[in-house]
């Protein structure tokens, strides 16, 4: 596996110390943070998929515009900084061209919201897909002695992206939290599916279709990552791959089981790698997916490769069949604490006492959510005092 752009960070992070905190070693695991605080429950609204493309966003990004457009100065910043001028003036110089070029309906969307953000579409096109390249999470999938699945996720955003040395917090990860929501999908006045998105992003990170199938997405550290396929997009005109995040919306919207969301999750060709994490509604019904962007392997909550090979499923960053580097190691103090927790107590409380547990828990976490397919999702925004791992 190449994790050459997290060495390259990690090195970066320690010669610049670019971030004065202490971060202690894994010591115990959380057993007391759930219930989460209800003062952190993520607002919810509806997003109406009878409305034109241009107007399904209007009430929600009206309502966090100000909020959009001091992420977006930040991200711009932030951006040029990490790419340098040359590919920074040219990705934004082609952001009008990309958002022409985005499949329908995201391309109109897009245009709706930058016209209730009073911002300009190649601004909210960065804004979409920035998401395929900086996304660092930890999904879990576990199922109790009775055979009931439960699926849990902490999306974590911004390393390296503004460090603010007095309140030991990463700038745009605090920017983000406001801007999370649980979204409503509905047809017909009926909700087909739910999620948690930050607002004006139109694709989809977490989700769950009651009564068929659980959904995350972590991202994938690869060499020919996401802003290979991006330029490729820019030119050669290469729009045959699909921007994962574009895919995951189809497939909540269009797949009526498990067995077809995963089939459609590992054949379709794709813009960036990526896991895939996908629960169902039937016992054993787990897996990660792991994609490349034309092929794929699959790691099943029964297999041998699974983590437990019983009961459970954990997707940090990394391959399930290597090691993941030792500046970024949350998936073993999440398989301890799993351990200790037991089949027996497999649970949301579980699940979220676990992804409470720091280093899963971190500066960079700006929500946990919580899935049951029978019963739908909860999120709630995180913070993580000192002393914490800012990764």
């Amino acid at each position: 596996m190449d994790n050459r752009p997290l060495v390259i960070f990690a090195a970066l992070f320690v010669t610049t110390q670019a971030v004065s905190i202490a971060s202690p070693p894994f010591s115990s695991c959380d057993t007391k943070a759930y219930p989460p605080d209800p003062k952190d429950a993520v607002p919810v609204y509806t997003v109406n998929l009878d409305l034109p493309p241009k107007e399904r966003w209007v009430e929600l990004v009206s309502a966090k515009k100000v909020e959009i457009a001091g992420l977006i100065d930040d991200v711009k910043n932030l951006t040029l900084t990490l790419l340098g001028e040359k590919l920074f003036n040219f990705i934004i110089n082609n952001l009008d061209k990309v958002a022409a070029s985005l499949p329908h309906p995201y391309d109109e969307e897009v245009v709706g919201i930058a016209s209730a953000a009073d911002m300009l579409v190649a601004e909210i096109t960065l804004y979409n897909i920035f998401y395929e390249a900086f996304t660092f999470c930890t999904s879990i999938i576990m199922q109790d002695p009775d055979g009931n699945l439960y699926h849990g996720r902490n999306l974590d955003f911004g390393l390296f992206m503004g460090w603010d040395p007095k309140k030991h917090v990463w700038r745009v990860a605090e920017l983000l939290k406001p801007l999370v929501v649980q979204l409503k999908w509905q047809k017909g006045g009926k909700t087909v599916y739910e999620s948690i998105n930050y607002a004006g992003y139109v694709g989809i990170l977490t989700a769950v279709k009651q009564g068929k199938f659980t959904f995350s997405f972590d991202e994938r550290f690869k060499a020919n990552g996401g802003f290979v396929g991006i330029l490729e997009w820019i030119l050669f005109n290469d729009h045959n791959q699909k921007w994962v995040s574009f895919l995951t919306r189809e497939v909540m919207e269009n797949a009526e089981s498990y067995d077809e969301a995963k089939s459609l999750l590992s054949k379709t060709r794709l813009l960036a790698p990526v896991y895939f994490i996908l629960g169902g509604a039937k016992p054993k019904e787990g897996s990660i997916i792991t994609r490349w962007r034309d092929e794929f392997r699959t790691v099943d909550l029964w297999s041998k490769e699974s983590d437990s090979g019983s009961w459970y499923l954990v997707e940090t960053n990394y391959d399930q069949w290597t090691s993941p580097p030792f500046f970024d190691d949350r998936r073993t103090p999440a398989v301890h604490c799993l351990n200790a927790g037991g089949q027996k107590n497999a649970s949301l409380e579980l699940i979220y006492n676990v992804l409470s547990t720091r280093p899963i828990l971190n500066k960079l976490t700006t929500y946990t959510s919580l899935m049951d397919v029978n019963h739908g999702m909860e999120a709630w925004l995180r913070s993580c005092g000192d002393p914490c791992w800012p990764w």
